[in-house]
Parts: structure tokens; C-alpha cells; sequence
């Protein structure tokens, strides 16, 4: 199974966050983004997805969940030039919208965006080797490299 390394993870989820929150938040967001990131690189290993390097789990989901939380635990204490407003934490609904309905929004543009950069890439160049070439092993029927 493979894991998510919590540092880089906290890094990408505090990105979002890091002229907004406090440092007891942010600790919260690294911890919370770390967790629900390994959540979803050990559901990834259990399906046929394929993500070798986990990039979407880590850093997908990760910053996901610093953007959501970043319109939780705003506070225009931390950075007075913040015209943004505070987060639902702080008693204010408009920040925590505007960052949920900017997260799905996103998401659903990069994957459109995504599916047809494959397809095209796919048309040129196949994105998978055959059945035989995997079980041949990648470095054999690839590089031409054997031990």
C-alpha cells in the first residue's frame, strides 16, 4: 500500500491557506489533509485505477481539502489587508461558498480538460503497452534493458 509522505501533503494543503489562518489552523489542515489523503491513496490501491506515483490522492485531494478548509478557518485577524472575510469557523458563510463552489468548479473543468488531453495523446501515441509487453516487463520491452 502506498502512502501519502504528510509533509508534502500538508505543504500542498496549506498553500491555499497560508495568508489566511492561524498556526493552530494550519496544523489542523496539515493534519486533516494528511489523513484524508492516505484515506484516498489506500482506496486507490483496493481499485484499477492507475496512479503509480499517487500524484492525484497526494496533491489532488490535498489540496482540495486546503482550499475547503482554508473557507472554514479564515481570519481576517491573520492578514488585515484580507478582503475576503472570515471563514464558517468565524461566523461568516460567504468565504466557505465562494471556496466549495471555486473547488467542484475547478475539479470538473481539470477533469474535461484532462479526459481530452489523454484522448488526443492516446490518438497519437498509445497511453497503455500491450498485455505482453507488461508481463515482459517494462524495462525489457521499453529500454531494451535486462539484467
Amino acid at each position: 500500500m502506498g502512502t501519502c509522505i504528510g509533509a508534502v501533503v500538508g505543504l500542498v494543503a496549506i498553500t491555499p491557506a497560508a495568508g489566511f489562518v492561524s498556526l493552530p489552523h494550519s496544523l489542523v489542515i496539515g493534519i486533516v489533509s494528511s489523513m484524508v489523503s492516505n484515506i484516498a491513496v489506500d482506496w486507490r490501491t483496493r481499485t484499477s485505477l492507475d496512479d503509480t506515483l499517487d500524484v492525484f490522492p497526494c496533491h489532488g485531494i490535498g489540496g482540495m481539502v486546503g482550499m475547503f478548509l482554508t473557507g472554514i478557518f479564515a481570519n481576517q485577524a491573520i492578514n488585515p489587508g484580507n478582503t475576503t472575510g472570515n471563514g464558517l469557523f468565524f461566523g461568516e458563510t460567504k468565504l466557505f461558498f465562494t471556496q466549495t463552489v471555486t473547488m467542484i468548479s475547478v475539479a470538473v473543468v481539470v477533469f474535461l480538460a484532462s479526459m481530452l488531453l489523454l484522448k488526443i495523446t492516446d490518438m497519437i501515441t498509445p497511453l497503455r503497452v500491450s498485455e505482453e509487453e507488461e508481463l515482459e516487463g517494462l524495462d525489457l520491452s521499453q529500454h531494451g534493458e535486462s539484467l
